[in-house]
């Protein structure tokens, strides 16, 4: 259980550098991010994303998830992180056990940022979701949202599992269903690893799927950034972000392939 825990602040600490160093810079070419500005993070797990908006002094900074244990641990990592800042006039966020479709602009007011990183792929009915949250996004807000696409190397997620084998094994999630669940449990995976895994094959985007979604939802897009190698892997591997060439990005379905993120931010269809 420690093991786990102290897995689960890693990551925390991660998804607060990365969001730090390379998400904030990217939000701050649009828009003012300060002591007027209201965040919401959808799927905010623990909420390591939210740190650097605490520290820039948010007016309110929210997180929404619908895991209570990882809401609860949440809690004790930003009281922790709190302790260990030599600032003691920071706030911590407001973490909510919720599901989206439960809240209402009515009971949560509306947003500057509507901020998610690695959840949209978790999603079913994406298209539903998004129209859901444009009632939250004030008219000159901007969404975030950062996914990988399904057909990268490890777009299904098969780092969570615990063979060392297939934890590295790239491309292997685009087997036939049978194929793929068959080979996790030969393996030994457990049913709620294969359980987990086959959703998120349910629940797959691809940059194109993305793009259909976001027009007929109402929404524009601000700027997008494809990424060959994940921000974040430089927290985790120790390797350079590295946008993907032009040629590459602009090559329907086969840069879902090789593109391990995209960084999209969009705001509200201009009429």
């Amino acid at each position: 259980m420690q093991a786990r825990h102290t897995h689960r602040e890693t990551y925390f600490a991660e998804q607060a550098t990365t969001t730090r160093k390379h998400v904030l810079p990217l939000l701050e070419r649009h828009m003012t991010i300060g002591p007027e500005t209201r965040v919401l993070e959808i799927g905010c797990g623990e909420g390591g994303n939210l740190v650097p908006f605490v520290e820039r002094r948010c007016r309110e900074v929210v997180g929404m998830d619908l895991a209570r244990k990882k809401i609860e641990n949440g809690k004790i990592f930003h009281e922790k992180w709190l302790a260990e800042q030599a600032d003691n006039t920071l706030s911590p966020p407001r973490l909510e056990v919720c599901n989206v479709y439960d809240a209402s602009p009515a009971e949560w007011g509306t947003f500057d940022l509507i901020f998610m990183r690695d959840t949209l792929e978790h999603i079913h009915d994406q298209a539903r979701f998004m129209a859901f949250v444009h009632s939250f996004l004030k008219p000159t807000g901007k969404f975030f949202l950062g996914f990988p696409p399904w057909q990268n190397p490890f777009g299904g997620h098969q780092q969570m599992c615990k063979s060392r084998l297939l934890s590295k094994l790239p491309y292997f999630h685009l087997l036939p269903r049978p194929l793929y669940a068959g080979l996790m449990r030969a393996l030994g995976e457990s049913p709620q690893t294969v359980d987990a895994l086959l959703e998120i094959q349910e629940t797959r985007i691809t940059i194109e799927g993305f793009e259909r979604i976001k027009r007929r939802t109402g929404y524009e897009t601000v700027e997008r950034r494809l990424y060959l190698i994940n921000p974040n892997y430089e927290v985790k591997f120790g390797l350079k972000p590295r946008l993907a060439p032009a040629w590459l990005s602009g090559l329907p379905w086969l840069r879902n392939f090789f593109i391990t993120t995209n960084y999209y931010i969009i705001q509200h269809k201009s009429h």
